[in-house]
Parts: structure tokens; C-alpha cells; sequence
């Protein structure tokens, strides 16, 4: 008699939720909430503890959401937590600099009334949406958020099973990977990357101001690498200053006030005098992509599948596509009646994703190249290249709709509609 197939003995046998997601940072519990519309269950296993996620003082942290992405958290029901919490953002000035010189002669300037849907995206602190999504995992029947557990081992023969370091194990149809560049779950899979250091590290903060920022954000391209200045609520913006690895290792190592004097040459005074808003942090940075995004009843999101430079801002917004196409694949599966661990249909999340990931990583790759260095010859190259884009009304939009996502393929999610 032939074996019975793998999906019908995942049917036979008990398991604990259709999908395991490894990974309680915010991919993750994304995922878990987007799945729920599909109707499956799922355990988020996430290795800090809730009283660590659940902190409400402010230290500073902050993304800048596209657009799509802030459609996709509405779509999720996350909309009333979010309330007045994000700052939109209405205009970006990208431009040259040097320190103590301000801002070159070229730039480029793209205003969101040259498209129709608003705000290009919105500055969210890290406290906010953490809190928000933990409120509604902690408010979905089909969402068990396991907090303070660690994965030690995985298994996808038949099934997806995992081994807690308290012996517990897990089993699904689906194991899922939402646990950062340096992923267990890809490395337990044999999962290899690829990529390189930069040689600089981000320094991030958050900067009080005198005068209002007027929701514009900020791209200064210096030598030693982009500044960005990024407008949240209040006279208040993020900081993201990238510089070369000694420097900021120096940098990172002064006190408050020797950390503002530094600061203060590349920031420029166009918003006034500046002190420290919260903690401060240092992020080595690098391009970090997984050779694969899938394997046996497996599948990578975010920073488990891909590191970019934040040189455009777009990290967890890439995640978020991820989170977004995902979970549309395996609902269009399931209501096929397909088995959702199945090769093929994993295939279709990579497909998907693969190629918006690539040319993200190559542009940020290649913008970082071009703009951190002050030689003569580039310099004039990329003053003159943002020269023409400024001046070409149709090439400012195109900009302005990649930079709020809503080129490509966009998933059902970050169009803002349910699965």
C-alpha cells in the first residue's frame, strides 16, 4: 500500500496551530494578525519577555512607515491604536552636504500633493506600534503570543515542529521565520547569505527642536555616509547618522553633550537649537539577503530573508510586503483547498518577493556607493542626476510613488483591503 501523502498525515495528527512564527518583533505579530483574517491559527514565539515588549518609555526608536505599509496596519484593525500617534510626512529634501556647510546647491524636493493619496507615509515610534500589535494578538482568538521562549531546534519532516528551551515542543503546517538577520530558524534550515559589511554604523536618536519641522524629512548625503532627519510628533524628529565605523564607535562612546556637539555640524541649525530626546543606539550596517526565502514547510520575513542599507528608509517596509504577500498566498491556497506547506505554493511567496527584494537591495546598495564619498567626479555626477529628476515633474512622481509603495505588484494588504 502506498504512503499515505504528507498533508494528510499533517491533517491526522494533533498540532498546536497552523502556522508557527518565530520572531516577536513587529514582522512577526504582523504576520500572525494578517493570517487570522485567513482563518489560521498561529503561535508567535518570541524570545524577549512581555514586560520588555510591553515598555512604554520612549528611547528614541521610529520607523518611517510608507504609505502601503500604513494601509496594511489599518487593514490589520490597528487603526484607532495608532490614533495621533504617527506624524505624517509631507515632504522629503534630499541634498549633498558636508559638515559645518549645510546643504549643496542641488537637491531634489518631493512634496506629497503631486500624488493623490496623501501623506508619502508617516513616523511611528517603536513603543506605539509594539504596544499595538501586542493589544491585538492579545485580542484574536486565533493569536497565542508565547513571550520569553527560545527555539533550540526545528523539524519540517511531515510537519513544522519546533523544541522551546524549556522542552516544550510546537507543531504546525507551516514554520515561519520572522527573527532578524541573524535568523535560527534559516541557519537550522542550512539557510546561507549573502552579503557585505559597510564599514559604517548608523547612529539613531531622537532630537528635540525649537522650531517645527513642518512634517518635511530630511536627507543630508554626507562623506562618510546619509544623515536623515525625520519629522515625528510635536517639534521633535529621528535621527538616523550613518558613519564610518571608527567614528561612530568614538561618536558612541561620548557623553550627552559631546554626542550634540558632534551631532550639530551635519544637523545645521535650520531647526534651532537641538538637545537629546531619549536613549541612544548604534546599528552596524551591512547588506545581509538569504540565498532563499522558503524551504520544506518553511518561509523567511524580513530581516530572516533580507538586510538592506536604511539609506532609503525602507527596511521594515520591505518586511511588510513580505508579511503582506505571504500571508495573501497562503490564504488563496487554502481557500483552493491546497496544502499551504506545500513546494509549489511556497514557490509563489518567493517569486513574489524576490524581485522587489533584489532591485531593493541593489538601488540601496548603489545609492550608498554613489553618495557616501566626496570624490569630485561622483559628487558632480549625482548633483547633476538630482538636477534632472527635480526638474522632470513625471520623474519626481515616480520617486515619490516607489518611496510610498505603491509601485509593482502591491498585495491586498498594503492596498489597504482585507484577505
Amino acid at each position: 500500500m502506498d504512503n499515505p501523502p504528507a498533508r494528510a498525515i499533517v491533517r491526522r495528527m494533533m498540532i498546536d496551530a497552523d502556522i508557527l512564527i518565530v520572531g516577536g518583533g513587529l514582522n512577526g505579530p504582523c504576520l500572525a494578525l494578517a493570517l487570522a483574517q485567513g482563518g489560521f491559527s498561529s503561535i508567535v514565539v518570541d524570545a524577549l519577555p512581555a514586560e520588555t515588549r510591553a515598555g512604554d518609555a520612549f528611547d528614541g526608536r521610529s520607523y518611517a512607515l510608507a504609505l502601503a505599509s500604513v494601509r496594511m496596519l489599518d487593514a490589520l484593525g490597528l487603526r484607532d491604536a495608532l490614533e495621533g500617534e504617527a506624524q505624517p510626512i509631507l515632504e522629503i529634501k534630499a541634498s549633498d552636504g558636508r559638515a559645518g556647510e549645510g546643504a549643496g546647491p542641488f537637491y531634489l524636493h518631493f512634496d506629497h500633493a503631486e500624488i493623490e493619496e496623501g501623506p508619502m507615509g508617516h513616523m511611528l515610534e517603536d513603543r506605539f506600534l509594539r504596544r499595538a500589535l501586542l493589544d491585538a494578538m492579545a485580542a484574536e482568538p486565533r493569536v497565542t503570543h508565547l513571550p520569553g521562549a527560545e527555539v533550540v531546534a526545528q523539524d519540517t519532516d511531515g510537519a513544522a515542529r519546533v523544541t522551546l528551551a524549556d522542552g516544550r515542543t510546537l507543531t504546525g503546517r507551516l514554520l515561519v521565520g520572522a527573527d532578524g538577520r541573524r535568523s535560527g530558524t534559516a541557519a537550522r534550515a542550512r539557510i546561507r547569505r549573502t552579503g557585505w559589511d559597510y564599514g559604517q554604523t548608523a547612529l539613531v536618536c531622537a532630537i528635540a527642536h525649537e522650531r517645527p519641522h513642518n512634517g518635511i524629512a530630511h536627507q543630508f548625503f554626507m562623506p562618510a555616509g546619509p544623515l536623515a532627519i525625520l519629522p515625528l510628533p510635536g517639534n521633535r524628529s529621528s535621527i538616523v547618522w550613518s558613519e564610518r565605523t571608527a567614528r561612530a564607535a568614538e561618536i558612541a562612546a561620548m557623553d550627552d553633550a559631546a554626542y550634540l556637539e558632534a551631532l550639530r555640524p551635519a544637523f545645521g541649525d535650520f531647526l534651532g537649537d537641538i538637545a537629546l530626546a531619549g536613549t541612544r543606539h548604534a546599528y552596524p550596517l551591512s547588506l545581509s539577503i538569504a540565498e532563499r526565502f522558503v524551504d520544506t514547510r518553511l518561509a523567511l520575513v524580513g530581516d530572516a530573508a533580507h538586510g538592506v542599507h536604511p539609506i532609503a528608509g525602507q527596511g521594515l517596509n520591505l518586511g511588510f510586503r513580505d508579511v503582506a504577500a505571504l500571508a495573501e498566498v497562503l490564504t488563496a491556497a487554502r481557500r483552493r483547498g491546497e496544502d499551504i506547506a506545500r513546494a509549489d505554493v511556497l514557490a509563489r511567496y518567493q517569486s513574489w518577493r524576490r524581485f522587489d527584494t533584489a532591485a531593493m537591495a541593489v538601488a540601496t546598495d548603489a545609492f550608498n556607493r554613489l553618495f557616501s564619498n566626496d570624490n569630485p567626479a561622483l559628487r558632480a555626477l549625482r548633483d547633476v542626476g538630482m538636477g534632472v529628476v527635480q526638474a522632470v515633474p513625471g520623474l519626481r512622481r515616480r520617486f515619490i510613488r516607489e518611496a510610498a509603495g505603491l509601485t509593482g505588484d502591491v498585495p491586498r494588504l498594503l492596498r489597504g483591503r482585507a484577505l
